[in-house]
């Protein structure tokens, strides 16, 4: 069986787009994939987020608070692909791992920044929950063969 290809999801906070990126990964590709997620500046999953994806019954992979990017960083972690969901900017902070690895930008809005009431903010992050889904099954089909 082949080496698992390692892949990290990052955005500000790790508590939405880059949990929810994870969550599908590790659901959709199965152990063919090393998945984790990391932020510039950690924190708990969004209590939205853990709704949003309790009403497709997919839990999130985790929901504790997660290691900052940096420190996998500094603890040396390689990865295959590196896989910004932020906006550009943010993704800029984002550090050159050591290894052979692709960066990727995938940029959906930040679900901490909606507003409205808390159901329409749910439903704002349903639509992004769906939209990393599908960007993730599209990714999962360009993928080279290993």
């Amino acid at each position: 069986m082949k080496d698992p290809i390692k892949v990290l999801f990052v955005c500000v906070h790790n508590a939405a787009r880059s949990r929810i990126a994870e969550t599908y990964l590790k659901n959709l590709g199965g152990p063919a994939f090393e998945v984790s997620s990391a932020g510039f500046e950690p924190q708990e999953a969004n209590p939205l987020v853990i709704k949003a994806m309790q009403r497709v019954s997919v839990p999130l992979a985790t929901t504790e608070k997660q290691p900052s990017v940096f420190d996998l960083f500094r603890a040396g972690r390689r990865f295959e692909y590196v896989i910004s969901v932020c906006d550009a900017a943010s993704s800029e902070r984002c550090p050159i791992f050591p290894g052979i690895n692709k960066r990727i930008s995938w940029s959906f809005p930040d679900p901490s920044q909606f507003v409205g009431t808390e159901h329409q903010r749910l439903e704002q992050v349903a639509r992004v929950r769906d939209d990393i889904r599908t960007r993730i099954e599209q990714w999962l089909q360009e993928l080279p063969p290993r």
